[in-house]
């Protein structure tokens, strides 16, 4: 069975809490909300480049998951 690559919508809850903002950029604490994970962040960008990854991951195990159903 062929699927597009849009097929899979895969869903990820963060919780965001800012600390502050020094140097016109966001301090805090990212949690995974449906894992018993967080992290500390020191920007915005690497917020961003936290939750990229996270969903990333999870893409790369559904089509794990459906490559061996196959």
């Amino acid at each position: 069975m062929n699927k597009s690559k849009h097929s899979h919508k895969e869903k990820n809850t963060f919780i965001v809490k800012l600390d502050n903002c020094q140097r016109d950029t966001w301090q805090g604490e990212i949690v995974w909300a449906d894992e018993n994970r967080s992290e500390r962040f020191r920007s915005a960008l690497e917020l961003i480049k936290l939750m990229d990854e996270a969903m990333n991951k999870d893409k790369a195990a559904a089509l794990t998951k459906e490559s061996s159903a196959v």
